[in-house]
């Protein structure tokens, strides 16, 4: 197993009051595969990735319970300098906003090579000829040219390539990636995708896919986590979630994706809002939105049921749900 997290819980801590912004999570990962983390904004996806990664904003961010075993090495009881060591050359993080994480005032040759420079020791000469190499790997044209260019002199996704670049520079294990596709167009959204998933492949490195949107891991993702107010509420193989998902929240979010059959209809919305994380629901996070939702909803939270050997579904009524989508 590469990553492992158990348990995991995240507060934050304002004048207001408490946020839970994760509630006991569980995921893993192996070598090579990708596992898609699924789940509106405000659901605890990215919170979850920074807490992996060690950059939770702390205050007012807190892990309070739970353990991140990475290699079979439990992360949460490393120092900070120790932690500092797995970021980058042994785990990195892909961000959704290319512009906000590259730094305006360093050439993109200065930024990817200082990763070789302090990591691996080398000299800057060294290090610039590797984020050429760099940039070619991920198909920016004139790398040798474009080395010295500045972030605000690429397009949206040349800097997304900059920024698989730099995640990959020390060839590590695990590959967490934001919302690497979004405000992106569709075609290169499309080449961003293709060019992770080649770049997994080659070498063999784990990939958790945080996104919102079930249409963009639907080619690329093995195993699919979906989250809401801070829980994992589903997770499957890709293909049982796209086939029969096994849970409410889950069926709402693939009934939002537009389609070719439905040609001048409306899309699909799910009513209301996610909830407040200072104050979420008693019972089933989800009841005041469901439309399968009980009395039982409204009191007992329910437990992530074994739907079969590699499922779960955190509702009450997953069988009733399978069977409506199998209809």
């Amino acid at each position: 197993m590469l990553l492992d997290v158990r348990d995991l819980h995240v507060e934050f801590r304002t004048r207001d009051g408490v946020a839970r912004a994760v509630n006991g999570v569980s995921y893993s990962v192996d070598a090579g595969e990708t596992l898609a983390v699924l789940g509106e904004s405000g659901s605890g996806k990215s919170v979850t990735a920074q807490a992996v990664m060690g950059i939770l904003d702390s205050p007012p961010g807190r892990i309070t319970g739970g353990e991140i075993l990475f290699q079979g090495q439990d992360l949460l009881t490393l120092k900070e300098e120790e932690r500092r060591k797995v970021r980058g050359a042994r785990m990195a993080m892909i961000f959704q906003d290319a512009l906000s994480a590259l730094n305006p005032v360093l050439s993109v040759g200065d930024q990817l090579g200082e990763m070789f420079e302090v990591h691996r020791g080398m000299s800057r000469k060294d290090a610039r000829a590797r984020a050429v190499e760099l940039m070619d790997r991920v198909r920016i044209p004139g790398a040798a040219q474009r080395v010295r260019d500045y972030p605000h002199q690429f397009s949206g996704g040349m800097r997304q390539r900059i920024m698989i670049a730099m995640a990959l520079a020390l060839e590590p294990a695990l590959i967490i990636a934001d919302e690497p596709t979004t405000a992106l167009d569709v075609t290169v959204q499309a080449q961003v995708m293709d060019l992770l998933a080649e770049l997994q492949r080659e070498y063999r490195m784990g990939l958790i896919l945080i996104t919102h949107d079930l249409g963009v891991v639907a080619d690329v993702a093995d195993r699919i986590a979906v989250m809401y107010a801070g829980r994992i509420v589903e997770t499957a193989p890709v293909h049982d979630i796209y086939k029969a998902p096994a849970h409410p929240y889950t069926r709402g979010l693939l009934d939002s994706i537009p389609r070719l059959d439905q040609k001048g209809q409306e899309l699909y919305a799910i009513k209301g809002l996610p909830p407040n994380l200072m104050h979420i629901p008693a019972g089933c996070a989800f009841h005041p939105r469901c439309p399968m939702a009980r009395d039982e909803c409204r009191t007992d939270e329910p437990p992530l049921h074994e739907v079969s050997a590699e499922r779960g579904s955190a509702c009450h009524f997953w069988r009733e749900c399978l069977d409506e989508r199998t209809r």
